[in-house]
């Protein structure tokens, strides 16, 4: 049979499974309802785990914001955690925190949503809280004079990141004189101008049950679920919505862009309007975003030809119009200007000639596993439902893949040839400009004001929400991990689960290129890394995605490998990954071309304000010639061979430091059967390589200011080193203070003193990274220049009262049921089992480490949090680092 036939057949094969039986593949097990308020529900039974998904879509966005005001739907969105009649804002936040912290909400043009993932058992609560919000809101002028300051500070951080930069000017060239010239973020001077009655009337135009999508995924019971939601909704009354305008597009004008960067690299962008989800050539659109972003197509062919660092084509959509653009990345000090040319001869050529029959059915096999592949996610589930109902306006995701498996090439190339114009295309050219050298800063300015730390207050709970303060049981799984060494040495840990025909495979080689690589050949591990997508000794690149996009797989190898596919076809799956991964091809006109690219990202990395802060954190943090602070150059990597790159590999790869992680619908049996057919073979020589850093002394404290002219608002690294290691006892009550101060928005210490009480920063994270040899603490936050040393104070009476006096009762049962909540929402989908276990298997813990440490957590007292803040963490020895202008 010939390639071409076989994979028509495999096509064919795979329609069959995904729609065989009454239902199509996301429509099983779903309950829908519509309410006599108008709203509507979908329910969607999913037994991955004791996890609920909850999502409000509310069907307003900056579409409908007042002229003048863009950013109105993206402040009431804030205002939602402001509190509502009878529900006040500290007792919605004390509310998230005891449910895991684990919420969202976003703003787009035409849709405004609200998430929440909490235990099953918790899932009551979280749509008591929806329904009222839903039913009214307080927007008070006091709250919202509180809040603009934070959503000023969201603004101020999005508009210093270049690549946001060159999206938001695209949109304005793209959709001139429509709603969809801007995003939703908004402007300083419009949320200056804006008050919360204006706020409060958006609510009462828009906040609706008739104008709104439940969407609820997890283990549910979907009767008595329905039931809930009719017994805290149905009540909520509807309302008579306003009119909404009128969208007319103009013809499209060409136009070019020009902007600077503070990334290593340059980005060159070709832009053209694409169909929007209303439009019936919305299918065959996503399939031809798809074949020019394959690895088999004529842009990204840019890249093995050393064209281009990278090349890429993504797509948008809005309901009546979408975007799409190619772009490709160009080394730092070259002109990106003729690349334009290049890609719009590229998508010229596509036009003129057609577009290969061959990608066209392999974006449809892909597109259509992608619906059995949702099913591993809890979230993604409810995400894929919210998107279909509320954004796109389907009855049912499956509408897209019904759309999608009708798709022709002629239509694809119809829609190439009606939307891929050049002659009305937008371009940018977005360069890198040099910003300055890191310099040594005098610290930061003390202050006589008075930012003496406010304990978070004992907060009384609603009737209706104090059973989320209740300790919860982390259950032991019914089936546990399955751990197995293979006779090679290789660690093979299997869990299965069956919420969906797939199966995931996770694998890591432990390696540590600071103490691996050969001295005056650093950079030899990034040039292995980007050889692999080369293909193996047996099937070279084009052969080797052929052969993936035959099964509908995503895989990655390297270091870190992994596999993603249908179950009946992981026997082939894991022989490609396996192939590519024991048997490279590191061929060596490859190894030029990546060289050359390695080279001229790393000679703009070091001109990189981002790579600058992390080299100056670095150095600060670490002693002088330790392993940590090698680094690859230019010089390095120009000297490397390909014979250097083989041989690294032969040192590095091994069975005996590789652990595989197989999770979805598979025995362990029949993992084990698969994984020795294709890795059995593999052997191990020499002596294992050190992987493990010694231990460090603690640092001595450091300020570093890192110029950014393309920054408005500065950010802050805060970071030090710490004697404490993943073993110790203290790492249990580190972690509860590390929730007391951070992780649960005005719940927590830090959120409520920066941004709550003094709205100095959008967003602010305490972090604790504690390894096997080696821990670092510290803070990040994003703030203006003048409020820089202002916030960092308030950081550090923060820690000093925490090392002196002992947290409240209330913080320490919020941080702990926090903490044992998160390991309950841990397993969510299974990407975050496998790499949970994964990560496990590196750190040498056992795989039940996060039921061991939910019952550890419920036991830490007051006193045990104070003496290990006092005893590791060091106010006064940060190393501090900053990005952008001066701190004033």
């Amino acid at each position: 049979m010939s390639s071409t036939k076989r994979n028509a057949w495999c096509f064919i094969v795979l329609i069959l499974i995904l729609f065989a039986g009454a239902h199509p593949v996301l429509s099983a097990e779903v309950t829908r309802a519509t309410l006599k308020n108008g709203l509507r529900v979908v329910i969607v039974q999913n037994s991955l785990a004791p996890v609920v998904t909850t999502q409000v879509n509310f069907l307003v966005g900056s579409n409908e914001a007042p002229a003048g005001f863009p950013g109105m739907a993206h402040a009431q969105e804030h205002m939602m955690f402001r509190g509502s009649p009878g529900l006040a804002p500290d007792q919605l936040s004390s509310i998230i925190a005891a449910m895991g912290g684990n919420f969202n909400a976003q703003t787009q043009q035409s849709l405004t949503q609200y998430f929440f993932t909490v235990p099953a058992e918790d899932m009551e609560t979280a749509l008591h809280v929806e329904a009222v919000r839903m039913r009214g809101i307080l927007d008070s002028d006091k709250a919202w004079g509180e809040e603009r300051g934070a959503i000023e500070q969201e603004v101020v951080q999005d508009l210093s990141n270049p690549e946001y930069v060159l999206n938001t000017r695209l949109l304005g060239k793209l959709f001139t004189g429509t709603p969809y010239e801007h995003d939703a973020l908004g402007t300083v001077p419009s949320f200056d101008a804006t008050t919360g009655a204006m706020l409060k009337k958006f609510h009462d135009d828009w906040y609706a049950p008739n104008n709104a999508i439940l969407v609820i995924a997890g283990n549910v019971d979907p009767q008595r679920t329905l039931a809930l939601v009719k017994r805290l909704f149905e009540s909520i009354p509807g309302k008579k919505l306003p009119a909404r305008g009128r969208i007319e597009f103009s013809p499209l004008k060409p136009a070019s862009l020009e902007l600077d960067s503070d990334l290593s690299y340059g980005l060159t962008v070709v832009a053209y309007r694409f169909p929007g989800f209303e439009s019936r050539d919305y299918a065959a659109g996503m399939v031809l975003s798809d074949v020019l972003s394959s690895q088999r197509g004529n842009l990204y062919a840019l890249v093995p030809e050393g064209k281009a660092l990278s090349a890429d084509f993504e797509s948008s959509a809005f309901p009546q119009m979408g975007y799409g653009f190619a772009m490709a990345a160009f080394p730092q000090g070259e002109d990106g200007h003729p690349m334009v040319e290049t890609i719009k001869k590229i998508i010229r050529d596509y036009v003129k000639n057609g577009v290969p029959k061959e990608l066209v059915e392999a974006s449809k096999r892909r597109e259509i596993a992608q619906a059995e592949f949702q099913k591993n996610s809890i979230e993604g589930l409810a995400s894929a439902w919210s998107q279909a109902l509320a954004l796109e306006g389907r009855s049912s995701p499956d509408d897209d893949i019904k759309a999608i498996s009708a798709v022709t090439v002629e239509d694809v190339n119809r829609v190439a040839r009606n939307y891929l114009v050049n002659d009305t295309a937008i371009t940018a050219v977005m360069t890198p400009r040099q910003s300055g050298s890191p310099v040594a800063s005098k610290g930061f300015s003390r202050t006589n004001e008075s930012f003496t730390p406010k304990q978070v207050r004992q907060v009384k709970l609603p009737a209706w929400a104090v059973q989320v303060t209740r300790p919860h049981k982390v259950a032991v799984p019914k089936e546990e991990p399955t751990d197995l060494k293979l006779r090679n040495g290789m660690r093979l840990i299997v869990k299965t689960t069956r919420t969906s025909n797939t199966v995931n495979l996770y694998g890591r080689v432990k390696n540590n290129p600071g103490l691996e690589a050969p001295p005056g050949k650093e950079g030899v591990d990034e040039i292995l890394g980007g050889l692999f997508s080369y293909g193996s000794k047996n099937l070279d690149r084009l052969a080797f995605q052929s052969a993936l996009d035959a099964i509908a797989a995503d895989a990655e190898v390297g270091t870190l490998f992994s596999l993603q596919v249908l179950r009946e076809h992981f026997d082939r799956g894991v022989s490609l990954v396996a192939d590519n991964l024991i048997n490279p091809a590191l061929p060596e006109e490859a190894f030029k071309v990546v060289r050359k690219e390695t080279s001229s990202l790393l000679a703009g990395q070091e001109k990189s304000p981002k790579w600058l802060v992390s080299r100056a954190l670095k150095t600060a943090l670490y002693p002088k010639d330790d392993p940590a602070l090698r680094y690859a150059t230019p010089a390095t990597v120009d000297r490397l061979t390909i014979a250097d790159i083989r041989g690294y590999y032969q040192k590095i790869f091994r069975p005996d430091l590789t652990t595989i992680v197989v999770v979805g619908n598979i025995t362990p049996a029949e993992a084990r059967a698969t994984v020795e057919k294709y890795f059995g073979d593999w052997k191990a020589e020499g002596p294992k390589p050190e992987t493990e850093y010694q231990p460090i002394p603690d640092n001595t404290p450091a300020a570093v200011v890192v110029p950014d002219k393309s920054r408005v608002q500065d950010e802050v690294r805060l970071a030090e080193t710490l004697g404490v290691t993943r073993s110790h006892p203290d790492y249990y009550p580190l972690q509860v203070g590390l929730h007391i101060l951070t992780g649960a928005f005005y719940a927590t210490r830090l959120y409520h003193d920066l941004r709550e009480n003094n709205g100095l920063v959008y967003a602010v994270d305490a972090f604790l990274n504690i390894g096997k040899t080696r821990s670092t603490f510290g803070v990040f936050y994003g703030c203006d220049p003048q409020n820089v040393s202002k916030a960092r104070l308030i950081i550090e009476r923060d820690l000093a009262d925490m090392r002196t006096n002992p947290v409240t009762p209330e913080e320490l049962s919020q941080a702990k049921n926090l903490l044992v909540h998160q390991v309950l929402l841990s397993n969510t989908s299974t990407a975050s089992i496998a790499l949970g276990l994964l990560n496990l298997s590196q750190m040498d813990l056992p795989l039940d480490e996060p039921t061991r440490a939910a019952n550890k957590y419920r036991k830490i007292t007051a006193a045990q949090v104070k003496s290990a803040f006092s005893r590791w963490i060091r106010p006064g020895s940060f190393v501090q680092v900053t990005s952008g202008p001066e701190p004033l």
